[in-house]
């Protein structure tokens, strides 16, 4: 399995500033980056430029950082700017979204290539995958996953269906979808990453709880810390987009401290309450 960070910065909807928070985001200690070739929410183009920035500035290089990028199905673009053409094939529409992420973000390599949404019937998803497959026989990608994927029989429709197996499930981490807790068994059970976004939106009833709140001032740790911290404990790597200096300072220190079993325990049972 590929090694990923415990947390990734999210560049969605930085818009002009974009390239800015990456590099703060990268100085400040975030070693993953993810981004989507979708320009309606992200500015792929500008994380370019703050990766760059962060190189010549930083003294990194390339293989330092984790990168994830998206392709985005028409259903997600804003027609009117988009990769390709709406009259594109699909296993074009991907080359050309995938040709424009590598020059946005200057590489040849993508650590981690996600489709960012589900697409149907199923034989237009194996399609789309497929392709999705040659990047990383031609060594361009290194693993792939996919996105807004909520539905545990569409997961395992495409883990049984291709030759390279998703690695990624990445979603949005909150009570309508049950905190996906059957599509975290699966992937658990199968060596699959599951990355959350929304993690703190979604749940401000859960990081503002007297049990978050005792447990933070007994750690001495903000209540967010600790539920970034409870997210690592159960497997969780949770995508972080704060365009706050000091909570990136702050979120990064989690590793630091270690919640207890019965802690999370506790905090997993708010989740289903």
């Amino acid at each position: 399995m590929q090694n990923i960070p415990n947390m990734i910065y999210g560049t969605a909807w930085k818009k002009e500033i974009t390239s800015d928070f990456v590099f703060e985001a990268i100085k400040y200690g975030f070693k993953a980056i993810d981004t989507a070739c979708q320009p309606k929410h992200y500015r792929e183009d500008l994380v370019g430029i703050g990766l760059q920035k962060a190189y010549e500035k930083l003294d990194l290089k390339r293989e330092d950082l984790f990168l994830q990028t998206k392709f985005t199905p028409i259903d997600g673009q804003d027609k009117a700017n988009m990769p390709y053409l709406e009259t594109d094939t699909l296993d074009v529409q991907v080359e050309k979204s995938f040709e424009t992420s590598k020059k946005n973000l200057k590489t040849n390599f993508i650590d981690s290539y996600i489709l960012h949404s589900p697409i149907y019937p199923a034989k237009n998803l194996l399609t789309v995958w497929q392709k999705m497959e040659e990047f990383v026989q031609k060594k361009e990608v290194g693993i792939l996953g996919i996105s807004n994927c909520y539905d545990l029989d569409v997961l395992k429709y495409l883990y049984n269906n291709t030759k390279i197996k998703p690695s990624i499930v990445q979603n949005r981490f909150y009570a309508q979808a049950f905190y996906d807790k059957k599509i975290r068994t699966f992937c658990l059970e199968n060596e699959i990453f599951y990355q959350s976004f929304w993690s703190l939106t979604a749940n401000p009833h859960i990081v503002n709880s007297e049990l978050v709140l005792n447990i933070a001032k007994k750690y001495e740790k903000t209540p967010e810390q600790v539920f970034y911290r409870f997210l690592n404990h159960i497997n969780i790597i949770p995508l972080n987009g704060t365009t706050s200096i000091i909570h990136m300072v702050e979120d990064l220190k989690i590793c630091e401290f270690s919640l207890l079993d019965e802690e999370i325990r506790e905090i997993e049972n708010l989740l289903y309450q």
